[in-house]
């Protein structure tokens, strides 16, 4: 009996080290992302105004801008990316456009569909499902220079992900830009390529994961871990810290589930395309819905309408490679 006590104590001390463990490289994640975030928005500010300086000219009167709201300073919001900014996932369509420029192997790409699809169908993300595609994503990049990624990217933005941004959602940003708030994505999504789609919208900036780098060259390492669930409401805590925002009179927008940690640390959350879980939750604690997909018994079963755009990669992925074993 003791042996058995002893066993399941053990158990008990072991689960909840992980726990920690697992907490920890959250906190660290979020923290990272923070300072990112904030690294990346000074930067693009400094070159927004080198840009200004540069284009005025002394001869021309400029036109008066339009009036803008007065900046709200302790107020923003924070968007999810995949399936409640943009249709699919952002890291998969990072991919396509990389497989598309023989980073690898047609091959990988349809494993990586097929890990995609895996857990669109489910309704819910899993951790270790996220956690395997994520980090399969991220080893595509290592030994790649910053600057290159970037490069890319800024690319596979025009080429796959340019079109698929949710209008409704869009506006929905648009609209607290309007009334002076800040704007940034949260994502699981590598930051570089997050504060790319960040800068396209017009946004502020992004909170996504922190590939570690050395001399501007990816390891393939993460900082901490993956930017998802609970690391990413670390991560808005972090950035309110840094911001001095009011989390109370903050918004939250996400599709899944696993967003709930983050969705609950500001005062107003939103469910945009909700899976099934979230829909369940949003409608527990009164959290307004807003769905811009077609397909509302896709809504109701937890399946996003935007499934086919994974069926379709991985059915291309599979002629790609059926095409080269022909030739």
């Amino acid at each position: 009996m003791e042996s058995s006590v002893e066993a399941v104590c053990v158990s008990r001390w072991r689960v909840r080290g992980k726990g920690h463990e697992r907490e920890r490289l959250a906190a660290l994640a979020g923290e990272a992302s923070a300072d990112a975030a904030v690294a990346m928005e000074a930067a693009t500010q400094a070159d927004l105004a080198g840009e200004t300086a540069e284009a005025i000219q002394p001869e021309r009167a400029e036109e008066p801008a339009p009036p803008q709201a007065p900046p709200d300073l302790t107020a923003a919001a924070f968007f999810d990316v995949d399936n409640t900014m943009m249709m699919g996932a952002s890291i998969f369509h990072f991919a396509r456009g990389l497989a598309a420029r023989k980073y690898f192997t047609t091959s990988d790409l349809a494993g990586f569909a097929w890990q995609q699809m895996k857990f669109r169908v489910g309704g819910r993300e899993s951790r270790d499902g996220v956690q395997s595609s994520r980090e399969q994503a991220l080893s595509f990049v290592a030994g790649r220079t910053v600057d290159e990624m970037v490069a890319v990217g800024e690319e596979i933005y025009d080429e796959l992900m340019a079109d698929k941004i949710w209008a409704g959602t869009r506006a929905l940003a648009q609209m607290h830009l309007d009334a002076g708030q800040r704007v940034w994505l949260v994502t699981a999504t590598p930051v570089e390529l997050a504060a790319i789609i960040a800068r396209r919208l017009g946004l502020n900036g992004a909170l996504g994961t922190v590939a570690e780098s050395v001399d501007g060259v990816f390891t393939g390492r993460l900082v901490g871990d993956l930017l998802h669930g609970r690391a990413k409401a670390h991560a808005v805590r972090a950035l309110a810290a840094r911001e001095g925002l009011n989390l109370r009179r903050c918004t939250a927008y996400s599709d899944s589930q696993n967003d709930v940690p983050m969705l609950s640390v500001v005062g107003t959350a939103v469910a945009v395309n909700p899976d099934a879980g979230l829909r369940e939750i949003a409608r527990a604690r009164q959290w307004e819905i807003r769905d811009f997909r077609t397909g509302r018994k896709a809504a109701k079963i937890g399946v996003p309408s935007v499934l086919g755009a994974g069926a379709v990669a991985g059915a291309v992925a599979a002629g790609l490679a059926y095409r080269r074993r022909a030739a």
